[in-house]
């Protein structure tokens, strides 16, 4: 097995003992009082970025989060994402439904400093360099919430890099398949 898909297996195995450790409570005292959510992001653990989200409700309609994302896949350009944001919901359901982000990314990103040809050998000389990207974004997406906690969110969207844009890709992506628990 590549080390690379071992250490993806063992941080979904990590993430959910943690989710499944933090269930201890009563089942009525949990229904009144399940203001936090853990997720993790599907399509970016298959693309080699697991991405794991931390989510505090405020009210029935807002809620506050901080989703972090790492590179373990050498030839992604992001090596580390950190998105807070802010959401106001519109469903009927607390705290799901349609909802509208706005967001702010940091995030290393991997780039092209220098690309020339060499005549004598034939190949073309490249080196990458990192840098940091800073921006502001918003995304809309649908949460879907069982009974017992159990939820599935689809968001989509993106942010404007304000930090390096010259080097750096001017916008970034705010995408996400994720599964996870409120608690």
């Amino acid at each position: 097995m590549k080390p690379i898909r071992l250490k993806i297996i063992l941080f979904t195995v990590l993430f959910f003992t943690v989710l499944y450790s933090g269930n201890a409570q009563d089942k009525i005292n949990e229904t009144l009082t399940q203001k936090n959510e853990i997720k993790l992001n599907v399509g970016y653990l298959i693309a080699g970025l697991p991405e794991v989200t931390y989510e505090r409700y405020l009210s029935d309609e807002t809620a506050i989060g901080l989703s972090v994302a790492f590179s373990v896949e050498e030839d992604i350009d992001y090596k580390f994402i950190a998105v807070p944001y802010f959401r106001f919901y519109f469903g009927k359901k607390s705290n799901a439904g349609f909802f509208v982000e706005g967001n702010a990314g940091l995030f290393s990103q991997e780039y092209e400093s220098y690309r020339d040809f060499d005549p004598n050998t034939g190949y073309v000389n490249v080196r990458n360099e990192t840098e940091l990207g800073l921006g502001l974004g918003m995304s809309v997406g649908g949460k879907f919430v069982t009974k017992k906690g159990w939820m599935v969110e689809l968001v989509g969207g993106l942010g404007r890099n304000f930090a390096n844009s010259d080097m750096l890709s001017e916008l970034y992506p705010r995408l996400g398949v994720s599964i996870g628990k409120r608690f």
